[in-house]
């Protein structure tokens, strides 16, 4: 990403601070939509549920009878998620000398960490872009038939000049023992210290930190002229004792709702390594104590994780039930990347409970499969369910899905019909675009495709094989770091070239016997 200057990049700030079946619940037929209202369109494209999988031949059950496989449904249903920590996780496991958990590898995380270059849409809500290539090749003999469809959302950036709501942010920092280690504490308060000389004096802060207790260091503050008094309450943190992440996130959000702004972006920043030992340590119980104020108020959680040993579990699942975001962060350079270039997507909205419903045509598709979204997955029946939490999304916010879908021998026109649905963050209307994809889209080969999405299939790959998965058309031994390494020359994409030096690194480990954080899976298989 480039270098951008922080007084540019911090109008930003507050302009705004994968192999998985799909989901087995059949839905009725339903027409699909190509309007932003919600109303239902006409655009000849084929969206109905799926008759079932044919299978190349019938499995045998432990008394030898044949049985019939269950198949899953052409409909494939997930909330939108724009997490990016397992990735940065993995990068400094990887960098540390250790291949990371398989536990802790997203896939989705991995692609979403990367630019895909979609279309902006025109006004607020998404852009809808379908398209893919052949997996063939690879140490996969038979992928031929397979390929990688690639559905990509993305949302309109904000505009640096423009009118904005002020934001007001409540921060919550883990002052506990583990945050004394080189790349935490002091990274929090070096971030927070730029942010202090950048907000707009319309904007608020308040700061809470925890340790076995959480104490408020500094109540809702409009910056104006209390810039000093705020970088004097960052700098008197100091690292302490346990980790109550617990009483943390309620004081948090008891100062989010006691400061709250009409009119304002009002949001909870967790920064933790959320190791978390004292108090409430599982994060539905510690969610179920705020959750009034989370939907009374409507107040989001953005977790920012930081440390070498990481609560990655705790992590995620308190800001996917928080109805918000996470993300990781190893040094300064990633640091000054979130507080001055991500944190202002996670402020401002464009959508909330946003979710997307991608319907295969069973006459050209015959296996489809979901790379990733293992915890993000909705049931079929829910998608127009607008009680359902589907995914928060920013300003500028790209998501991106790839799809292991295997045609069916001469198959020709139309492949899959991809709707996003989400509501509008101020009036709760909802709205829906949709995009499609066909035969002759996705015909070419992966490698001579375009440049970002071979990124994303390489970002993809190496996610499955860092938790022991397979994807049709893997590259050989030593062949995915090759295309990662050409791929950043030919983009000329920092992020990119730090892409292909994780991948080299893990294939290092795994040659030598490296250590690990943990059993790297299964060999999977498609069904």
């Amino acid at each position: 990403m480039e270098r951008r200057t922080f007084r540019r990049t911090l109008g930003l700030v507050v302009a705004g601070v994968l192999l998985t079946g799909c989901g087995a619940g059949a839905s009725g037929n339903r027409p699909v939509t190509d309007r932003a209202d919600g109303r239902q369109g006409t655009n000849g494209s084929k969206a109905v549920p799926a008759p079932a999988v044919e299978d190349d031949g019938a499995r045998k059950a432990q008394d030898g009878a044949t049985v019939k496989p269950v198949a899953p449904d052409y409909l494939s249903t997930f909330a939108l998620d724009v997490d990016t920590a397992s990735y940065g996780y993995a990068r400094r496991r990887l960098a540390d000398g250790h291949l990371p958990a398989a536990g802790t590898v997203r896939p989705e995380e991995f692609v979403n960490s990367f630019r895909q270059g979609y279309r902006q849409p025109a006004g607020d809500g998404f852009s809808v872009t379908v398209d893919g290539a052949r997996a063939a090749g690879g140490e996969d003999e038979g992928a031929g038939d397979w390929s990688l469809v690639r559905v990509g959302l993305a949302t309109r950036v904000a505009d640096e000049h423009g009118e904005r709501q002020p934001a007001a942010l409540t921060f919550v920092v883990d002052i506990s023992g583990s945050m004394a280690e080189p790349g935490r504490l002091d990274l929090v308060k070096k971030s927070l210290s730029i942010l202090t000389d950048e907000l707009r004096d319309d904007d608020s802060v308040s700061l809470v930190t925890f340790s076995d207790e959480a104490n408020t260091l500094l109540p809702m503050t409009r910056l104006r002229d209390h810039r000093g008094r705020i970088r004097d309450a960052v700098d008197s943190m100091e690292p302490t004792d346990s980790t109550n992440v617990e009483a943390g996130i309620r004081r948090g959000y008891e100062e989010a709702v006691r400061g709250r702004r009409e009119a304002a972006n009002n949001r909870v920043v967790l920064l933790s390594d959320a190791l978390a030992n004292t108090g409430e340590t599982e994060a539905d119980a510690i969610l179920d104590r705020i959750d009034s104020a989370r939907r009374t108020y409507g107040i989001t959680l953005f977790g920012v994780g930081v440390g070498s040993d990481y609560g990655d579990a705790l992590m995620e699942r308190l800001t996917d039930r928080g109805d918000g975001h996470t993300t990781y962060i190893a040094d300064e350079t990633q640091a000054r990347k979130v507080f001055v270039d991500q944190l202002p997507a996670h402020v401002e909205l464009r959508a909330r409970d946003a979710k997307a419903q991608v319907a295969f045509d069973p006459e050209n598709v015959k296996q489809f499969k979901l790379i990733g979204y293992d915890d993000r997955k909705v049931a079929d029946d829910d998608f127009r369910d607008d009680r359902v939490d589907g995914g928060e999304v920013g300003p500028g916010h790209t998501v991106t899905a790839l799809y292991a879908v295997r045609l069916r021998d001469g198959a020709a026109g139309h492949v899959a019909t991809a709707t996003v649905r989400w509501l509008d963050p101020r009036t709760r209307a909802p709205h829906e675009r949709t995009g499609t994809v066909e035969t002759d889209a996705i015909d070419g080969s992966l490698w001579g495709s375009g440049k970002r999405l071979q990124v994303a299939a390489v970002a993809a790959y190496f996610a499955e094989e860092l938790r022991g998965g397979r994807l049709p058309g893997r590259p050989g031994p030593g062949e995915l770091a090759s295309r990662a390494s050409a791929l950043a020359s030919a983009t000329g994409d920092g992020s990119v070239r730090r892409l292909a030096t994780a991948i080299a690194q893990a294939d290092r480990l795994r040659g030598d016997g490296g250590p690990s954080d943990g059993d790297a899976g299964q060999e999977g298989e498609m069904n």
